[in-house]
C-alpha cells in the first residue's frame, strides 16, 4: 500500500512499496512455515547465515557476516548453534581458513520448506508461474545484489 508523507507527497514511490511489501510478505510466509520433527527450528540470526551459506558454500565466516551484513560475533555465535543442530559443517581452508558448508541435514530441512512454501503459495497464485517466474527473478537480482561484497562483485 502507498505511503503517503504528511504534506501529501509520496514518501518513496514504489521503490519504497515494493520494500514495505517484500517485508511484510516475507513474515507472513514465514508465519505459515511448518513447525514439528520435520522442521529444524532456526532463529532469524541462523535464518539469515544459512540463507549465504547456501548461496555461497565454502564461504568464510567473515564473507558470511559480510554478505549478511551482520556483526562477526552473532555470525560465530550463529554458526556454532548451526553447527550444534547439524545444519553446517566447518573444515580448514588452506592457510588459516575456515570453510562453511551447508550439511545433507540442512538440505533436507530446505527441501521440507521449499515444498511447504510452494504448496501454500500455489493456493494463493493459482497456476500464473510466468508471473511468479518474473517476480522471482528481479527478487533473486535485488538478492544477489544485496548480498554481494563491498568491492562490487556477487
Amino acid at each position: 500500500m502507498p505511503r503517503d508523507t504528511e504534506d501529501g507527497a509520496d514518501a518513496g514511490g514504489p521503490l519504497a512499496d515494493l520494500a514495505d511489501l517484500i517485508l511484510n510478505v516475507g513474515r507472513l510466509v514465514r508465519a505459515r512455515t511448518p513447525e514439528g520433527p520435520q522442521v529444524v527450528t532456526l532463529t532469524e540470526t541462523e535464518r539469515q547465515v544459512m540463507r549465504v551459506v547456501d548461496l555461497y558454500p565454502g564461504a568464510a565466516p567473515s564473507e558470511i557476516a559480510r554478505r549478511s551484513r551482520l556483526q562477526r560475533t552473532n555470525v560465530s555465535t550463529a554458526l556454532r548453534s548451526l553447527e550444534g543442530k547439524g545444519m553446517v559443517s566447518r573444515a580448514p581452508t588452506n592457510g588459516r581458513g575456515i570453510a562453511v558448508r551447508p550439511t545433507e541435514r540442512a538440505a533436507a530441512n530446505l527441501r521440507v520448506l521449499r515444498a511447504a512454501w510452494a504448496q501454500e503459495l500455489a493456493v494463493i497464485l493459482g497456476d500464473d508461474l510466468d508471473t511468479v517466474r518474473k517476480c522471482a527473478h528481479l527478487l533473486s537480482h535485488l538478492e544477489q545484489r544485496l548480498t554481494a561484497d563491498d568491492q562490487g562483485g556477487p
